[in-house]
């Protein structure tokens, strides 16, 4: 009997918009989080400010605020008052500086700010009335922050569906807000399937039987999830059984967002994954255009969300990478869920065109080039560890040295 013709590979394009398309119509669950707690939360509120920030014209610097026509060489300026940060000055005398601390609001009648490092000391009138000597000629406005300069009253601050950092934590702060309303944590959980199987620290190494791995897989997606905002569940390693794969999932799905899995989502005898899911819900298994990395599954168990990944450790690291990290990031509320990239040359070669799209594991030096990894296959995880990013190469195109390629940081996608 003649075998079926094999479906058309999907682009990884295609595949990521209908992977999104999933998520149409879903509402958006929020909380409120502390500002100090929110860290790596996507905000669900625009941020407007109540107030501008400074909310008056401070001092950038600790010195003499005063007026720049008083400034003349020889001429001694008697010190009228000290203001430091958090007090308010009373309006600075004509012929007078005022002793000042970065931060502190600039008197009025003062016009600029000069640095202690540009003024000495002397002695003034009498010995309850210390002077300084400028000695440099000042400009009207320097060092002085102006009101408003950095925030200004009614100003969006900062956007729904930006991922939150230490940068925004603080201006979040300075606009006054204890509390910010963001996205949920997506709760997911997480198995491994496959009876080879082996969790670090069960066995020995020179224990293993014949046949046997140790999971890294559980490890690195546990990680990567985290980094994306993810709650983790570890439901360990499910036995290559399909009643043990149907109550797994059964399982996940009751208190959980979204079920993702690695292995299993081939079409062998020992794969349960596609028969388990169906059983349960739907399933959408692709063949996705990409290398390494091509099988591919999504669909819904119960009221979650359903992605298996494929079992090959680098295989698994990748497609997450570019199909569930912007699928959970869109849960959460960011709308720009693209891949940043950026030009660079190669410092190889690459001869062999692939029909598919490649990610190749590579390395920047510092010849502002990149180097290759020289094991390209889909289990060899050292190339993600020796790597500091994917080249991502279209298909059917080869590479040779000096050409312009596309580089994807892995700081970017894991910060």
């Amino acid at each position: 009997m003649p075998m079926p013709p094999r479906s058309p590979l999907l682009p990884l394009e295609t595949a990521l918009a209908q992977v999104l398309a999933a998520l149409n119509g879903k509402q958006l669950r929020t909380e409120m989080c502390s500002t100090l707690q929110a860290d790596g939360r996507v905000l669900a509120q625009q941020v407007v400010s109540a107030l501008e920030v400074p909310p008056q014209d401070n001092s950038s610097m600790d010195g003499y605020a005063l007026r720049c026509a008083d400034v003349a060489p020889g001429r001694a300026l008697r010190v009228s008052q000290r203001i430091p940060a958090g007090s308010q000055g009373a309006p600075l005398q004509a012929g007078t500086v005022a002793r000042i601390f970065t931060g502190a609001p600039i008197p009025s009648g003062a016009d600029a700010v000069v640095m202690q490092e540009d003024c000495r000391e002397v002695q003034g009138t009498d010995a309850s009335s210390p002077a300084i000597h400028v000695q440099t000629q000042p400009q009207v406005g320097q060092w002085i922050r102006r009101r408003g300069e950095d925030v200004k009253l009614g100003a969006t601050v900062l956007q729904s569906g930006s991922r939150l950092g230490p940068a925004a934590l603080g201006l979040a702060a300075s606009v006054g807000l204890a509390q910010l309303r963001v996205a949920c944590k997506p709760r997911v959980a997480l198995f491994s399937t496959g009876d080879e199987l082996v969790m670090p620290g069960t066995l020995a190494p020179q224990d293993m039987p014949a046949g046997a791995i140790y999971n890294s897989n559980r490890f690195f997606l546990a990680a990567l999830l985290r980094r994306v905002g993810c709650e983790v569940t570890d439901l360990g390693i499910v036995p290559d059984r399909l009643d043990a794969t149907v109550q797994a999932l059964r399982e996940a799905a009751q208190a959980h967002d979204v079920v993702l899995t690695s292995g299993g989502v081939s079409v062998g005898e020992e794969d349960h994954i596609k028969p388990a899911v169906q059983q349960l819900g739907h399933l959408d298994l692709w063949q996705i255009a990409i290398k390494p990395g091509k099988p591919f599954a999504h669909g819904r168990v119960d009221e979650a969300y359903f992605i298996g990944l494929p079992g090959n450790p680098v295989s698994s690291f990748v497609t997450f990478l570019l199909l569930v990290r912007p699928f959970l990031l869109r849960m959460q509320g960011v709308q720009d869920v693209a891949l940043p990239t950026q030009p660079l040359r190669a410092d190889f070669d690459w001869p062999r065109a692939d029909r598919r799209q490649e990610f190749l594991r590579v390395r920047r030096n510092a010849q502002g080039g990149l180097d290759l990894f020289s094991n390209q296959s889909s289990g060899v995880l050292t190339s993600v560890v020796w790597g500091d990013g994917l080249l991502d190469n279209p298909p059917s195109r080869t590479i040779a040295r000096g050409d312009t390629v596309q580089f994807i940081g892995l700081g970017d996608l894991l910060g």
